[in-house]
């Protein structure tokens, strides 16, 4: 089938990226700086228009530290830039390409040759750009302290990063400065001026600016996979008026200042978003965004991904904002309309997670037996039809998806045809204890084809006894203000939910697959929803991420993924291709692969197109 087709390429592609990550960073020098032509069989680049989006929710946070949503993503590509960024691909060209860094708002990739690199690996020596410029009055040069500044907010502990592994695991003392931080505030109130006395007056030993031009790093441990790190929202720089608010707060969204090619002009909590040109940007200084659109238009509030698809069909809209191409129109679309592409996916999505703080049903969640049973009663290949099918996913069993280092086929919780096994599940809740099974909350989004999984999975699970009472949840709150706050958890508000899961990254990966998930985090902002903390996983992720050897590391990563699966922490559901679908008016439309969306920095309208 074409899916699995697609996925072979990925995973022998990824297998080849892996093998050459660790020496990229030395050997490429300032060649990813100027990317090819993004243009290529596009036509002439046409200026002007808006492009419009619409869909369902809000985003999870506008504050590039904290969002980790990616449909967020989409948007903070025009606002917000990292020091390295990835770059789309046009459809129908070779995906893994689009897995490849490019210098941003740093000069150039740091190498051995360039002196942006040291010979243990350690310490990493990165210039700015020239030019790059904060949507200020007047417009002000981003520095080397404006990025010390976005890294110090990293652990806030109001609104935090959804992955602060990735940094407190490599960046010399940022665990230590984050312990702090999160101590300072266990009992003060987080308020704008006590946040920003304490990251004002607490340095992090390992992010220093040299001067306004030069940042520099240092490591714990050789990190080959620390450009990438680099180029996430996380790691954007942060102006000093961002001292004045609250993380991501009401007041704070009002206030995002930009220094990509689009500032945000109006955003009114689940109702819209409006970017405009910003004024303050200069195209010489950035190798790959620009400026071709005058606006980008978010409308919310559309929740049926067939209303969504009428419009685009019909002109009125441009793209799906965070609704999928609707499962019943994939045949007709894939016939050959010229719009619609599939994308070969290396993701978990959705995949089950269980709140393992929960208090519900004496304590249910948290107990071995009862979290195996799930897993043996769920028809995998049900849900896979409610996506589209084998066109677009694939039944998984790992923690692991394939395309990923680490990941080996095997399934630890076999089913007749992925069909599910009521009969076993039925068992290990006896065993457990639960011989009349149990009554469980099931999270979901209430929208898109949520509603729908959450219908499938919640049949499966009553075949063998368990009851699970729907909580719907509102699509762009799901992840910042619902699964990714540990007091709800805590709360017993929620048992078991349905999220996805995007690398972040792929190639020498196995950060982005695993240390958000599965590290012991239960952290405001934390992707680890249930707060799993296991210290063998933790132990093999450190040996992993310590270890320079590609084979080794890679034995290593599967290993965390088995120990991962043997605690029944997750139900893989589906490996998925990425179907998108775009308006006629749209050129250019290049696909970010980390983000499942396409550029809306490098894409023109087609005028006088309905």
């Amino acid at each position: 089938m074409a899916s699995l087709r697609h996925l072979s390429m990925i995973v022998a592609a990824a297998a080849t990226l892996i093998a050459t990550t660790v020496s990229c960073a030395t050997e490429t020098g300032s060649k990813g700086s100027a990317p090819p032509s993004s243009t290529q069989g596009a036509g002439k680049p046409v200026t002007g228009g808006t492009l419009r989006l619409v869909g369902s929710g809000d985003v999870d946070h506008l504050d590039p530290t904290s969002a980790y949503y990616t449909v967020t993503n989409g948007i903070i590509r025009g606002y917000a830039r990292q020091l390295f960024a990835l770059r789309g691909v046009p459809a129908g060209t070779d995906t893994t390409k689009g897995f490849d860094l490019v210098a941003d708002v740093a000069a150039e990739l740091p190498t051995a040759e360039n002196g942006g690199l040291s010979a243990d690996k350690l310490t990493y020596t990165i210039k700015l750009r020239d030019g790059v410029q904060w949507d200020t009055q007047p417009p002000r040069q981003v520095t080397a302290g404006d990025f010390v500044r976005g890294f110090k907010r990293l652990c806030n502990p109001v609104a935090g990063a959804g992955a602060p592994g990735y940094y407190t695991s490599t960046i010399k003392g940022m665990a230590g400065y984050c312990d702090a931080y999160t101590a300072a505030f266990k009992k003060a109130k987080p308020t704008a001026q006590a946040l920003a006395a304490f990251q004002n007056g607490h340095d992090i030993a390992g992010v220093q600016a040299k001067d306004d031009k030069t940042l520099v790093f240092t490591l714990n441990q050789p990190a080959g996979d620390f450009l990438n790190i680099l180029s996430l929202n996380f790691s954007s720089a942060a102006p000093a008026e961002y001292d004045q608010y609250v993380p991501d707060d009401a007041t704070f969204r009002q206030h995002v200042i930009s220094d990509g090619p689009y500032k945000i002009t109006s955003y009114v909590a689940t109702k819209s978003i409006r970017l405009e040109r910003n004024p303050a940007w200069k195209q010489e200084s950035d190798p790959i965004r620009h400026q071709y659109v005058n606006a980008v238009e978010v409308k919310m509030g559309v929740a049926e991904p067939d209303a969504v698809q009428q419009q685009l069909e019909a002109g009125s809209a441009d793209l799906a904002w965070d609704l999928p191409v609707p499962t019943s129109q994939i045949p007709r679309l894939k016939s050959g309309d010229p719009n619609f592409h599939i994308f070969p996916g290396a993701v978990t999505n959705p995949y089950l997670v269980f709140n393992l703080q929960s208090k519900n049903e004496n304590g249910a969640m948290g107990k071995l037996k009862v979290r195996q049973a799930i897993e043996y009663a769920i028809n995998k290949t049900a849900i896979a039809k409610i996506y589209g099918g084998a066109d677009v996913a694939v039944p998984l069993h790992t923690a692991i998806p394939p395309g990923n280092i680490g990941y080996q086929e095997y399934n630890p919780y076999p089913t007749p045809n992925d069909q599910g096994d009521p009969a076993k599940c039925k068992q290990l809740l006896s065993e457990a204890g639960y011989p009349n099974g149990l009554t469980l909350i099931g999270a979901f989004r209430n929208a898109g084809n949520h509603p729908a999984n959450f219908q499938s999975y919640s049949a499966d699970l009553k075949a063998c006894g368990i009851t699970v009472k729907g909580l719907p949840v509102r699509q762009g709150d799901y992840y910042g203000a619902f699964l990714q706050n540990p007091s709800i958890a805590k709360d017993s508000k929620w048992d078991i939910s349905a999220p996805g899961w995007v690398p972040d990254w792929y190639g020498n990966n196995g950060r982005a697959t695993m240390q958000p998930l599965f590290q012991t985090n239960c952290n405001p902002g934390t992707s680890n929803y249930g707060c799993y903390s296991n210290p063998k996983v933790d132990d093999l992720m450190k040996q992993a991420l310590a270890e320079t050897d590609t084979a080794k590391a890679t034995a290593l990563w599967h290993q965390a993924d088995q120990a991962v699966m043997a605690d029944a922490v997750i139900v893989p559901f589906n490996n998925q291709n990425t179907p998108i679908y775009h308006s006629k008016r749209v050129q250019n439309a290049l696909y970010l692969p980390a983000f499942q969306l396409y550029d809306i920095t490098n894409l023109w309208l087609q005028p006088n197109t309905p």
